[in-house]
């Protein structure tokens, strides 16, 4: 794992418990990072007016001022405004993270943390913060050009074109990354879905009681949903971290988070990847997320009771791994586009989406040095495929863009 800061980064870390903030101070330090300790919130709000810290890192449970105080402060004032805050807490439950995000913190580690855990968040916030103060100043010498060039109405109509074009790069930004963070979130709602029809069948509670705390799962996970949306350009880093990855075990975990779905939808799967294959290079998060947009595809475009097939093969050098059902099938024009931005076939029901699965699957097998395809035709059936090198040399080892 990379973990190298992008610049030289001062840290300030804030938590009652000294043993705490040792370890944590040896540990970025020992990594190049610059680093202040303080033991309450108080001493946190005077340290930041001494010297701005590059980014936080912030415990909850302090005596006089909690770390959400602390954050709820920091954001109050122009110049702390921007400061990147990570939460560190014991505290693990999903409406204390939601609460966390809505104080303005830009990201939230459970204790006990994994030091790689800790050192991959800041390295990406510190990256995320460092691009956004290089395109604030690019943006105020491109400002500054264009006064000196144009007149006044010529100015002001070239930065509305520019603003329009900054923002339209900035939201396929957010939507990518909110699509990749919301798969969960409709795990979650199907999962509590399920729990409450269950909970209501044994205890007999009448259809409106029912209605009603589902709609309650369905508001409480739109606001996790909304948090996610707003945060999601402070969470990118996107980089590749090669491992060597056995692929049905992999495939395997992937297909944990949708059990619940396929279970409702009576899919058939069929498992048919050898534990025999050779072993590959590849990010297990990426890859994992290729098949979860892939299934999750298959899902959305099929009635129930279809038939999932999961294979993977060795052709010439390269493993070829493939995802095919034999639901409704795709159009020829429907498969020249699927890997086009915000491109969304026809759905066999109503569903949320913004036509980014495939788009961000095309990109991260692109980033693995491979290809991926569709076949397909109207009645007959779906099969996306990939393949990856089974070869180091051929590793195309690059940022997903």
């Amino acid at each position: 794992m990379n973990t190298s800061q992008p610049f030289s980064a001062d840290l300030l870390l804030v938590d009652d418990t000294p043993d705490n903030l040792r370890l944590l101070s040896v540990m970025l330090t020992e990594n190049g990072y610059k680093t202040r300790k303080v033991i309450n919130g108080e001493r946190a709000l005077q340290a930041v007016e001494v010297v701005t810290p590059d980014l936080i890192l912030l415990d909850i449970n302090m005596p006089d001022m909690n770390g959400y105080e602390v954050c709820h402060r920091l954001k109050k004032i122009d110049k702390t405004r921007d400061i990147p805050v990570i939460f560190i807490s014991a505290l693990d439950d999903v409406f204390d993270k939601v609460k966390a995000f809505q104080a303005g913190g830009v990201d939230y580690i459970t204790k006990p943390f994994q030091v790689e855990e800790v050192l991959a968040r800041v390295n990406t916030h510190l990256n995320i913060r460092k691009l956004q103060k290089q395109l604030q100043q690019q943006n105020s010498q491109l400002q500054e050009e264009i006064r000196h060039r144009l007149s006044a109405q010529e100015a002001n109509a070239q930065l509305k074109a520019l603003e329009t074009q900054l923002r339209q790069q900035l939201n396929v930004f957010l939507h990518a990354v909110s699509h990749d963070l919301r798969n969960p979130v409709i795990g979650t709602k199907m999962v509590l879905n399920n729990l409450t029809n269950q909970v209501g069948e044994t205890i007999q509670l009448p259809r409106k009681v029912l209605e009603r705390m589902q709609e309650s799962n369905e508001r409480q996970l739109g606001l996790i949903n909304s948090l996610i949306e707003t945060h999601a350009a402070e969470v990118w880093g996107l980089k590749l971290n090669y491992q060597t990855l056995e692929l049905k075990s992999l495939v395997e975990s992937a297909l944990i988070d949708l059990q619940p779905m396929l279970d409702k939808e009576q899919v058939v799967l069929r498992l048919l990847i050898s534990p025999n294959l050779p072993l590959i290079k590849a990010d297990s998060l990426h890859l994992v997320r290729v098949y979860q947009n892939l299934i999750g595809n298959a899902l959305k475009h099929n009635p129930p009771g279809f038939s999932l097939t999961l294979d993977a093969q060795v052709e010439n050098g390269w493993l070829r791994c493939t995802v095919a059902d034999n639901g409704v099938g795709i159009s020829k024009e429907q498969c020249d586009k699927i890997f086009d931005l915000y491109f969304q076939g026809k759905q066999k029901r109503q569903s949320v989406g913004l036509g980014l699965g495939l788009y961000l699957c095309y990109h991260i097998i692109q980033a693995h040095g491979g290809t991926i395809g569709v076949e397909s035709e109207l009645g007959s059936g779906t099969t996306f495929w990939f393949i990856l090198p089974l070869d180091p040399e051929m590793l195309n080892v690059q940022e997903i863009s």
